[in-house]
């Protein structure tokens, strides 16, 4: 069974930072595109990040860019955010997704295969 299990999120103040984590289990880690996205109260879930399983390369949305970080770590079928110099409109549940989209579907949930089942993140003074 397929399991992906988030952490890291909780309250911080604009300007803070934040480390999430995805630890998965029921997979082969490293045959995956791992990414993060995101979902806000009333609005539509969006990408976030993600690191590629060939190469490695990673993909920001233009929002988090120089601000984010997306890392893995093989050997403990983990995934990474960090997330720095946070902003309000940051805030939202965040989901780890791992899947095997080609580059141009790569923003795309509705590729993924597998879920975490969110972990919150709130910024605010």
């Amino acid at each position: 069974q397929v399991q992906l299990v988030e952490s890291g999120g909780g309250l911080v103040q604009p300007g803070g930072s934040l480390r999430l984590s995805c630890t998965a289990s029921g997979l082969t880690f490293t045959t995956y595109t791992w990414a993060w996205f995101r979902q806000a109260p009333g609005r539509d879930r969006e990408f976030v990040a993600a690191i590629r399983r060939s190469g490695g390369t990673t993909h920001y949305a233009d929002s988090v860019k120089g601000r984010f970080t997306i890392s893995r770590d093989n050997a403990k079928s983990t995934v990474y955010l960090q997330m720095n110099s946070l902003k309000p409109e940051d805030t939202g549940i965040y989901y780890c997704a791992s899947g095997t989209p080609i580059l141009s579907a790569l923003r795309s949930s509705g590729i993924y295969h597998h879920w975490g089942q969110g972990t919150q993140v709130a910024v605010s003074s």
